[in-house]
């Protein structure tokens, strides 16, 4: 830009309209004024003399605070510029900018008096400059009331300054392409360091609405002007020569071209807002796919298809690197106006393609730009359609106008759109070119939150299964059936977890535990708490104690650590379960000899994490077919009801027959699951109580002579015999000597116990008065011990060894034969 040449702040980018209507360019006056660092002004525009009403001689070398509208009264001397101003509260007044003591950028209204009646609202932007340059601030300033118009029924008082924090508006590379000419006084490496820190520090926006901001870029009007200045001077020629000037219908006058860029202005803010207003309503991908397409038809273009990027349709993180010809392109949206079908088969909805070099997609994709093709002609028509195997697509798209506009954001092409018009409309220009530019970022913005949303949800979601433990629907005496919800809130992982473990003794150890919040942190210390459960559920504490070493284990890990658990472990030769509870949802029992359900009355005691309470375990006699339910408390709770109209139906939903344990889960879902008001994550776990059969356990004691073991090898040949078990009984019974063997040399006083017990798999135990664990070892050729747990190890099924409240147990698993 000359020096003579004014700035202009558009206000947004132009609708596409249909053929016959116009479309043009709209601008507002801007000021522009730089401050040095003694508070003078060193650059004053043209547009600052038309606003403040100093010209530039007057206002060189003089206070700015003298000059521009800053609250408060003014010094005398400066009344004949009419600067006086009304601070409106939005935000720090220009004044504090002016004096140096703000590091970053400020914006704001102030109400300009003038000599005459007007009052003139007044938005201006302060830049902050640091450098080895005299300059200091950067002063922006609009009348907003340069927007206003006497047929406008849409009201601009709540129009703001703000400013953008990324460079998604093609507003910022505007700026930055003109802000250099606008600051003709100097250099060009002083004007490119101020352009670099206005870029950075956020360039100017007009915000009409929360969602609605539109960027404020210089000088969109100079062709205009151009325009009008050549028309002024054919018109000078054409009086000098005595001969009228023709009046070209498509060259308006001055009045008339300024009403039509009004009207185009409006026509692009209620556009631009119309669309803000219609996309992002959804966090779900897809939805808002849908969203950006259905915006643009049939108002902006006639035809839109939209391609994302693999990674963003397959909810993984951010794609990297610039798209090459291999990127593969997903088409998930084609929205368009022809008749219905026609679009389907050609290009289908799902489909996946790469984009060669030539195309006019690819340097859309690769350079972030918008693409403008006025007309598809023939030759393009052929390259277009070269890309689609055994389908002419050439029909659809030649002689319409062509748009591909990139949906970007954090300056990576997440996608592009196509938007393509009929022959008989008027082709894209110029400014729908920046009109898609500016919507396509706006929709990036969206897409790229919902993706980011649908990536967080899977990596919540993995996180969450990868947390909950795989088990196994039967167990020792037991079937078992879970079921977890993640709760209804954003964020979907929880910190309510169920487990099972593997006792000594046939027996299995039941948790449901639920840590108190949301999120990530109580997804991580429910993850802790359950490891800390499953390793001390393996010592075999008694459930009391268990929960004692929790509670204690949570103070050390932090006072933020707080948790229900209900710990119940399951003896199915005893016929009986043993329970302790911190603070959880009592269980319910349903008994299979009357269908009756009931919750048990046990101590409740305080959460885990609170310390200093004491944990008390009841026992409870069961019967073969009972069945145990465990759940937290989001599937009884729900809030403004009282727990106890849950609890009930939750023993009434446990009583229901059904016709398998899923089938019974399904049950207490949906008697629970529909009542409304959900929002917490629910953990269900359900265990049916098989027991052992007598006549499937045998018992012997064994004194504590060498001569037992091979007592021990003969009565489990004999009793594996009795239960048609024979192919089992040399190694059965060769182990059983190893073990029997280690516990005579190691026990103290007391004899040795030895248990068969017959189920899924055949188990065998020893139980011997020594609380010391063996070790399995590396023996040697010459090595005299050693060999016993190795040959143990390596012919069973499975084996372990756990303390006990009289010494330890040793113990393996078998396989049984296929019947």
């Amino acid at each position: 830009m000359d020096r003579g040449t004014e700035a202009g702040a558009a206000t947004g980018p132009g609708v596409g309209t249909p053929a016959g209507e116009h479309a043009g360019i709209g601008r507002v006056p801007l000021a522009v004024v730089v401050v040095d660092r003694d508070g003078l002004v060193s650059h004053w525009s043209s547009g600052a003399r038309r606003m403040f009403g100093a010209s530039r001689e007057e206002a060189l070398g003089r206070h700015a605070v003298d000059l521009l509208p800053v609250s408060g009264a003014l010094p005398d001397d400066a009344a004949p510029f009419g600067s006086r101003a009304t601070y409106d509260g939005l935000g720090p007044g220009l004044e504090s900018s002016l004096d140096g003591d703000l590091s970053y950028p400020t914006a704001g209204r102030a109400r300009l008096t003038e000599a005459g009646p007007d009052r003139i609202d007044v938005l201006w932007w302060a830049y902050p400059l640091v450098g080895p340059g005299p300059e200091r601030l950067l002063v922006l300033a609009a009348d907003a009331a340069a927007m206003r118009h006497e047929d406008d029924d849409v009201s601009f008082e709540r129009i703001a300054p703000g400013f953008a924090l990324h460079t998604d508006f093609p507003g910022a590379e505007e700026l930055a392409r003109r802000l250099p000419d606008i600051l003709p006084s100097m250099s060009v490496g002083e004007s490119a360091r101020i352009v670099a820190q206005v870029l950075e520090l956020g360039y100017p926006v007009l915000e009409f609405s929360q969602n609605e901001r539109v960027p404020v870029t210089p000088d969109w009007g100079v062709p205009r002007r151009a325009e009008r200045k050549a028309r002024r001077e054919r018109a000078a020629r054409a009086a000098a020569s005595g001969k009228p000037l023709p009046q070209d219908p498509q060259d308006p006058q001055d009045d008339e071209g300024e009403d039509l860029e009004y009207v185009a202005v409006r026509e692009r803010l209620e556009f631009l807002n119309e669309v803000s207003g219609r996309i992002g309503t959804s966090l779900d991908l897809s939805r808002t796919v849908l969203e950006v397409s259905r915006a643009v038809v049939p108002r902006f273009t006639d035809v839109a298809g939209t391609y994302l990027r693999e990674q963003v349709v397959a909810g993984e993180g951010f794609p990297e690197g610039v798209p090459d010809t291999t990127t593969m392109w997903h088409r998930v949206a084609v929205e368009h106006t022809d008749e219905p079908g026609r679009w389907d088969d050609v290009v289908p909805v799902g489909e996946a393609m790469p984009f060669p070099a030539h195309t006019p997609f690819f340097q859309c994709m690769t350079t972030g730009e918008p693409v403008l093709v006025p007309r598809i002609s023939e030759q393009m028509g052929h390259m277009i359609a070269a890309q689609f195997e055994k389908r002419d697509i050439r029909p659809l798209i030649t002689g319409r106008s062509m748009l591909v506009v990139p949906l970007k954001a954090r300056q990576v092409v997440l996608g592009f759109m196509i938007l393509l018009r009929h022959p008989e409309r008027v082709e894209f220009n110029d400014m729908d070119r920046v009109t898609g530019a500016e919507l396509a970022a706006r929709a990036g913005l969206v897409l790229d939150n919902a993706r980011m949303y649908t990536y967080q949800e899977s990596v919540a979601e993995t996180l969450q299964d990868s947390m909950l433990p795989t088990i196994a629907p039967r167990m020792a005496g037991c079937d078992i059936a879970t079921r977890y919800l993640p709760g209804t809130l954003l964020g979907r992982v929880g910190g309510d977890w169920f487990d099972s473990v593997k006792l000594p003794g046939s027996r299995t150890a039941l948790v449901v535990g639920d840590v108190m919040g949301h999120g990530l942190n109580s997804a991580a210390m429910m993850g802790q708490l359950r490891t800390a459960v499953q390793t001390m559920a393996a010592l075999d504490l008694p459930p009391a104690q268990l929960l004692r070493n929790l509670d204690d284990l949570a103070q050390r890990l932090g006072d933020t650590y707080l948790a229900t658990c209900l710990y119940a472990v399951y003896d199915p030769i005893a016929g009986m379960l043993h329970l302790a509870n911190a603070g959880h949802v009592p269980p319910v029992l349903v008994r299979a000899a009357d269908g009756r359900s009931e919750l048990l009355d046990l101590p409740t005691g305080a959460p885990i994490g609170v310390g200093g309470v004491p944990f008390e375990a009841v026992r409870v006699r069961v019967e073969p077919g009972d069945r145990l339910v465990m759940c937290t408390d989001g599937l009884v709770e729900v809030r403004g009801e009282d727990i106890g109209v849950g609890l009930a139906t939750l023993c009434e939903s446990a009583a229901h027959p059904a016709a398998s344990m899923d089938h019974a889960c399904d049950t207490i879902i949906r008697a629970l699951n529909t009542r409304g008001g959900r929002k917490d994550d629910v953990a269900l776990l359900m265990a049916r109580l098989n027991g052992i059969e007598p006549a499937d356990v045998a018992e012997w004691r064994l004194a504590l002579d060498p001569a037992e073991a091979g007592r021990a090898r003969a009565v489990v040949r004999e009793q594996l015999h009795e239960w048609g078990l024979t192919g089992l009984a040399d190694n059965a019974g060769l182990m059983v000597g190893e073990l029997v063997t280690n516990a005579v040399r190691h026990a103290n006083s007391r004899g040795i116990e030895l248990r068969l017990v017959r189920g899924d798999t055949l188990l065998c135990e020893v139980g011997d008065d020594d609380h010391t664990l063996p070790v399995l070892l590396s023996a040697g050729p010459g090595d005299e011990f050693g060999r016993g747990l190795r040959l143990v190890s390596t012919l069973s099924r499975e084996w372990g060894a756990s303390r006990t409240g009289a010494g330890k147990t040793v113990w393996f698993e078998l396989t049984l034969p296929r019947r």
